[in-house]
């Protein structure tokens, strides 16, 4: 009778060494990417200030442009102008010599629901112009049509 060795199976290993080859670079480029925080070690005392009223700001500018595109200038509750064109730089003329000299007043413009698109962008266009920064569309608050 012959006796024939058993040939072993190689027993299932895993290589370890790229493992730790990843978690290695995994931890450094966390630490690399993390910030610190370095808290100050100066002693610093902040000052106060009185809470007084902001000072008033000047009566907002009013375009007021009607159904057909007209446009008309009012600064606060005045009386209403109405501007000589409807063009670009005649605008931008009356909102300069609305607003006279010093800081640009607020700039509100109030359309009519039927007003053109167009004449709303033409109003917002002369208003950037002549150089106002602050700018309002007025609307009412109500149920939609």
């Amino acid at each position: 009778m012959r006796l024939r060795r058993r040939r072993r199976e190689a027993e299932p290993s895993v290589n370890l060494t790229p493992l730790i080859d990843v978690v290695f670079l995994l931890l450094i480029f966390f630490m690399v990417s993390t910030t610190f925080d370095r808290p100050t070690h100066l002693a610093i005392e902040l000052p106060r200030a009185s809470s007084e009223a902001p000072p008033e700001e000047a009566e907002p500018l009013v375009l007021v442009v009607d159904a057909r595109g007209n446009y008309y200038l009012r600064r606060g509750q005045g009386p209403e102008q109405r501007v000589v064109s409807r063009s670009v730089e005649a605008l931008r003329r009356a909102l300069r010599e609305g607003a006279g000299e010093g800081e640009r007043p607020a700039l509100v413009i109030q359309a009519d629901a039927r007003t053109p698109h167009q004449a709303v962008v033409t109003a917002m266009d002369a208003a950037r112009r002549a150089g106002f920064d602050r700018l309002a569309i007025a609307a009412v608050q109500g149920q939609e049509r």
